[in-house]
């Protein structure tokens, strides 16, 4: 029995959210699974992913072969990189606390860097509806202008017109 990481699809139409699961190769992509590691959600940014990352550690341990987005995932979420370390300690060249250590560091730098691509996407988005507001203001107050024009053109015509005939 041959068992792969592979992803689930939830959600609704154009809507998707998915289980990453551990599954039979031969189960249906939506079926019968073995366990349920974790989600992920792609439509927001960055995408949200909640993983157990030891039971996906101890799944790549056995022998589970993820796809190709879900190999994305865990190296993402660091587990490949876990079990690179976990590699390193099973040939002896350093301890568990090391790796752990080594794994501390790149985690807390990649929250951070998250943490930054996600504020920058929130300062996008507010300058983006900033600019489309002030585009609209500006238009307003070009019509605003252009039919103050047109209403002191027809006061200055119909002030014309009535020295004319007074004349």
């Amino acid at each position: 029995m041959s068992v792969k990481i592979r992803l689930q699809r939830h959600g609704s139409k154009k809507r998707p959210f998915y289980f990453i699961v551990v599954a039979n190769t031969t189960a249906p992509r939506d079926g019968k699974f073995i366990e349920k590691l974790g989600t992920y959600n792609p439509l927001t940014v960055p995408a949200t992913i909640r993983m157990n990352r030891e039971r996906s550690l101890h799944w790549l341990h056995k022998g589970a072969e993820p796809t190709n987005t879900c190999r994305r995932i865990l190296s993402f979420k660091g587990v490949l990189f876990l079990k690179h370390l976990m590699r390193g300690v099973s040939l002896g060249l350093f301890d568990e606390a090391t790796a752990m250590e080594k794994f501390e560091l790149w985690n807390t730098e990649h929250e951070t860097l998250v943490a930054r691509r996600e504020e920058a996407h929130r300062k996008h988005k507010a300058d983006k509806r900033h600019d489309t507001m002030r585009e609209s203001v500006r238009r307003v107050e070009e019509k605003n202008a252009e039919r103050a024009i047109a209403v002191a053109a027809a006061a200055e015509t119909a002030t014309d017109g009535e020295e004319n005939q007074e004349g």
